[in-house]
């Protein structure tokens, strides 16, 4: 069944190929992404889908009506983020960023460009789906809550309900080429930031006992932290508490009057999510008051966590095998302690996000360069590889549902 989407989309990739490259070399960060959206709408012109918008993003949501009328009719939603990352590309390729500061490090330019070519190939095959697919093509992504803000603005609901089941794709540069992965339950981390100001008292550094130095508290309170994840959460449902910056002081002699405190928390639980905040709060206050200081918590809160239906996985596993062969897909045997926005969205409908190894073939794949690093590149091959498991699962859950 899914043999023909393979051939066809092999047959595009030179425009999935093209597509990218122009995406890659104009970066666009957060939620405004204009020239990315138009060159979306560009690629796929003249196609029967209708396209809509919301006030508070530039991302862009596409319905595409399925033509066959019998049986159940469902909605499927397809997803790939356009967003890049605030950061300098040392790549050397042809087509890098002409952005100073922005650079796709983090493979969006090739979602982006997965999803337009499953996007044609289910327009060539629209009389016999049963039923719709949304494409939503969303900025934002990079700790923006552009799904969020998309969710909001009603552009999940143009089919006329919430969709029946969404799928994403996110390519793994550092992953064997080719190499399909994903898991039930949670696979990615929720991500909150974390801000701590110790207060004391300044005066200078020859006589601390005429003040009251938040420093050593501070780092009291960076300890203590690593102590409460270690004995107050159970390591079967892992928690991730880390203090990336600390600032305090201006000079070498002088106490400062506060000291603060900056990093993530990450769960793999809703609960422990909730109980994090509260735990971190409760151990530094504690810690600040036990000093005869005070500390002030303010908890921004992230992603939550990405949790696939059991359900989603399995059909994205049986059409990877049916694309690729039976070694295509590989079960990820733990969770990522990454984050991603796609979690709004799987709280809304039943799915799940897959891997898409990017290395290039031949090569030693695990020595190659992640994501969100400079000279992140990807083996642009894999790319009708994703368009064609795209289109493959979006035209066997219209078929089938759920099995």
């Amino acid at each position: 069944m899914a043999a023909d989407l393979l051939v066809a989309a092999q047959g595009l990739s030179g425009e999935i190929t093209a597509l990218r490259r122009a995406i890659h070399a104009e970066p666009e960060l957060g939620l405004m992404t204009p020239k990315t959206r138009d060159k979306v709408r560009a690629a796929l012109a003249g196609l029967p889908i209708t396209w809509h918008e919301g006030p508070s993003t530039t991302g862009l949501v596409g319905l595409l009506r399925g033509g066959k009328s019998d049986g159940p009719r469902r909605t499927v939603l397809l997803r790939g983020d356009m967003d890049a990352l605030p950061m300098a590309e040392e790549t050397g390729l042809a087509f890098t960023s002409t952005v100073p500061g922005a650079a796709h490090a983090c493979g969006h330019d090739s979602h982006t460009a997965m999803l337009v070519g499953a996007a044609q190939l289910l327009c060539a095959r629209a009389e016999s789906l049963a039923g719709d697919v949304l494409f939503m093509f969303q900025p934002g992504e990079e700790g923006h809550h552009g799904a969020r803000f998309m969710i909001e603005d009603g552009l999940l609901d143009l089919a006329g309900q919430r969709p029946d089941a969404a799928f994403a794709l996110h390519v793994m540069p550092n992953a064997p080429h080719g190499q399909i992965a994903g898991r039930a339950g949670a696979l990615l981390a929720s991500a909150d930031q974390i801000d701590i100001t110790v207060t004391g008292a300044g005066g200078h550094a020859s006589m601390p006992h005429d003040a009251a130095d938040p420093i050593p508290v501070a780092c009291e309170i960076v300890t203590a932290l690593q102590t409460m994840v270690t004995r107050r959460f159970d390591a079967a449902d892992p928690v991730v508490v880390t203090i990336a910056k600390i600032a305090a002081g201006t000079t070498h002699n002088v106490i400062p009057d506060t000291a603060h405190l900056k990093g993530t928390m990450r769960s793999l639980s809703h609960a422990n999510r909730a109980r994090l905040h509260q735990e971190v709060a409760r151990l530094a206050q504690g810690i600040a008051a036990a000093h005869a200081m005070a500390a002030t918590i303010t908890i921004t809160p992230g992603f939550p966590v990405t949790i696939c239906d059991a359900r989603a996985v399995d059909l994205g596993a049986a059409v990877a095998h049916e694309l690729f062969g039976p070694s295509a897909f590989q079960r990820l045997p733990a969770p990522i302690m990454g984050a991603e926005d796609f979690a709004y969205v799987l709280q809304e409908t039943p799915g799940a996000m897959f891997f898409l190894g990017a290395a290039a073939q031949g090569t030693d794949w695990a020595a190659a360069c992640g994501i969100h690093s400079p000279r992140m590149i990807l083996d642009e091959a894999v790319m009708p590889l994703g368009s064609a498991l795209l289109a493959g699962v979006a035209r066997r859950f219209l078929a089938q549902g759920f099995v």
